[in-house]
């Protein structure tokens, strides 16, 4: 753990010469993403310096607390239990940061809802499923914007993309990457039979243009005519576009716009998140491993959570917790984004003290 800090703060020290160099200054691309990857260590980094500094104090007063000079000696004994205690809060605080992942600041993620079993029940659940999203968003002042649609006749969806943007929101939201289990009579069910359908939920931080580039010849373009449940929603034209990630094979489609052009950008904007998601997955594995023991995988094979309408019971089976379902479908997703944060952050912070203490002079 002290390993880790240390390598933290040296690298942090290290980009802050660079942003200083002139030839880092003088290359637009690369000092954007030294600035970057500064920022993204500015906190941790800083208030790890100010615990080193702070133990350095205490090794001081320590010494001379076993002086031979009776007044510094009751000087520095006075002092010592207060900078102690100092010592101890701050390492609790550096455990919390050190638990977040490297992408919780984010300001921007990628949504994905797509349907499950369950037929057109499944379909309406994401629609059910979105509303609770943007209500949330609206009551937390976030911004969302509908990437790419697939609806059904009964006026649910197969399939919707989300670009949100709002501070630090892939923190909040990355919880609820899983699968989503309901419980409810169907409007089309005229016997008032339970139906249980699922629907999955993916969540991705949207990387900076400068974190992962792609070049024209690494994918492949495809153009079509949008299509939809009604006459009104299917172009004429070849406004909808499907890229291809040739070297990974992802195929990311985008038909909401009329435009090919913005299409084409939402398109692409997804391709990256998806891009990026995959290549963090990999270098994050062992990470990934121990988020698995701690709160689940986030995969989306994985049922994370139940919606019992009958009941009004919503339960995250990660936390095996309750609440009520409508306030939650109503836009008070922060209770339970709030109860997982807390269970996750205990179960980590439990993790690093088994690990390492830092040394007490």
């Amino acid at each position: 753990m002290r390993d880790q800090l240390e390598a933290k703060l040296a690298r942090f020290e290290e980009l802050e010469r660079e942003l200083i160099d002139p030839d880092v200054v003088a290359q637009p691309q690369r000092l954007a993403a030294v600035a970057r990857e500064h920022g993204s260590l500015a906190r941790l980094a800083r208030r790890y310096r100010g615990f080193v500094d702070l133990e350095r104090q205490i090794a001081e007063l320590d010494a001379f607390s076993h002086g031979d000079d009776p007044e510094f000696r009751s000087l520095a004994e006075a002092e010592l239990p207060d900078l102690r205690a100092r010592r101890e809060q701050e390492w609790d605080d550096l455990l919390d940061l050190c638990s977040d992942d490297g992408d919780a600041d984010r300001g921007r993620c990628v949504m994905e809802l797509r349907a499950g079993t369950g037929g057109d029940e499944a379909a309406l659940f994401v629609r059910d499923l979105y509303e609770m999203y943007r209500r949330h968003a609206t009551e937390q002042g976030w911004q969302v914007e509908l990437l790419d649609a697939s609806p059904t006749e009964l006026g649910g969806f197969k399939e919707l993309v989300l670009g949100l943007s709002g501070d630090a929101i892939y923190r909040l939201l990355q919880w609820e990457s899983g699968g989503h289990r309901v419980q409810r009579v169907p409007d089309t069910e005229t016997k008032g039979r339970i139906h249980t359908s699922a629907a999955t939920v993916a969540v991705l931080p949207e990387p900076e243009d400068v974190e992962v580039t792609i070049a024209p010849d690494e994918y492949r373009k495809d153009l079509f005519c949008a299509s939809g449940p009604g006459g009104q929603h299917v172009n004429k034209t070849a406004s909808a576009v499907r890229l291809t990630h040739l070297e990974s094979g992802l195929v990311v489609q985008c038909q909401d716009e009329k435009s090919q052009h913005k299409n084409f950008a939402k398109a692409l904007r997804v391709l990256k998140a998806r891009l990026y998601e995959l290549r963090r997955s990999i270098e994050h594995e062992k990470r990934a491993s121990e988020r698995r023991t701690l709160v689940g995988s986030g995969d989306r094979s994985q049922r994370i959570r139940t919606y019992n309408f009958p009941q009004n019971r919503l339960t995250d089976h990660r936390i095996n917790e309750s609440f009520t379902l409508d306030q939650v479908m109503a836009g008070r997703l922060g209770l339970v984004i709030q109860a997982i944060e807390e269970h996750a952050r205990q179960q980590r912070r439990a993790d690093m003290e088994r690990s390492s203490k830092p040394s007490t002079p």
